[in-house]
């Protein structure tokens, strides 16, 4: 099926979706309607947590309250058009939408990056240069780091979005995935692509590689710090401030690399939505649980802020 113009530039896009799964499109709406409401709500609530509790007006919960606000962003991208395919059976998306789809999720993503390096940074000060992380992480400096994350990341999707633009797709428009990945975009263009790969890879090293390379960095001299603390307590007590973080940054470049950095020909785009079902959705819904349940100081806050609601309440 083609949708083009005079130009020979493709004026419609069908999302292909997990259409081969014809048999449970009912429990995959629904199952994607409640990640995505999850994701949403746990997120939220940690937002307004951060900013109602006091004892949560440090640096990490500065980061995590980004975080959280980018894993609600991030997810809106895809998530909601994706639900509507389901819901309607209606995969249609033009060719403006799916540009400006693409460049979020990159951008969002690209934003992820930076901060989780940034994350990684301050609990690196926090536990090796304990005497100046007040002065190291002061509030000019987050906000700074904090807006440079957000705007990196809106600067690193422009050369991706900008190229995947250029192209003309004469083979077909319907996209084997259940959104505009780069991928499947790639896979449908009948220009020369050895541009795009070559951004692509560039990209990559510069700013996927990067930010592995320095969180990796951080987390060595942490545990190396750990490591020299005589007691067993101090240990549990000093890992406990970085743990969470540090389980989220796993997750996260485990299903980074597991996409990204391996052969094209060694997964099919049907074994590739799926695997990224996990990383775009599964991280952000788990995200809150993993800060929540690992940190006792979030949980006093939301125990504080349920107490204060039923008292409001008069209950």
């Amino acid at each position: 099926m083609e949708l083009k113009n005079s130009s020979n530039k493709m004026v419609e896009f069908l999302i292909v979706g997990f259409s081969d799964l014809a048999a449970i499109q009912t429990p995959l709406f629904f199952y994607f309607l409640n990640v995505y409401i999850l994701i949403i709500c746990g997120n939220l609530i940690l937002v307004i947590l951060i900013i109602w509790s006091p004892s949560l007006s440090t640096p990490m919960y500065f980061f995590l309250c980004n975080l959280s606000s980018l894993d609600i962003v991030y997810t809106s991208v895809t998530c909601p058009k994706l639900i509507s395919v389901f819901a309607t059976g209606n995969g249609s998306i033009s060719y403006g939408e799916c540009i400006l789809q693409l460049y979020f999720f990159i951008a969002f993503g690209s934003t992820e990056y930076f901060l989780l390096t940034v994350m990684s940074y301050d609990r690196y000060v926090a536990v090796c240069k304990p005497l100046y992380y007040s002065v190291v992480m002061n509030q000019h400096v987050c906000t700074f780091v904090a807006i440079g994350s957000w705007l990196g990341g809106v600067v690193a999707s422009i050369p991706i979005a900008t190229v995947t633009s250029t192209f003309d797709y004469c083979s077909s428009n319907l996209i084997n995935h259940f959104f505009c990945d780069i991928n499947a975009l790639i896979n449908l263009a009948c220009n020369d692509t050895t541009l795009i790969h070559t951004v692509i890879l560039i990209q990559g090293v510069v700013l996927v590689m990067t930010s592995f390379i320095f969180t990796l960095m951080s987390y060595v001299q942490i545990l190396s710090s750990i490591m020299k603390i005589r007691t067993s307590s101090g240990k549990h007590k000093t890992f406990s401030t970085c743990g969470s973080h540090l389980t989220v940054v796993t997750l996260f470049y485990i299903m980074v690399f597991v996409l990204y950095m391996r052969p094209p020909s060694s997964m099919s785009l049907s074994q590739a939505k799926i695997l990224t079902t996990l990383y775009v959705y599964n991280i952000p819904m788990l995200n809150p649980v993993v800060y929540s349940f690992r940190n006792q100081s979030v949980k006093q806050a939301l125990r504080k802020l349920l107490k204060s609601l039923l008292q409001y309440n008069g209950l």
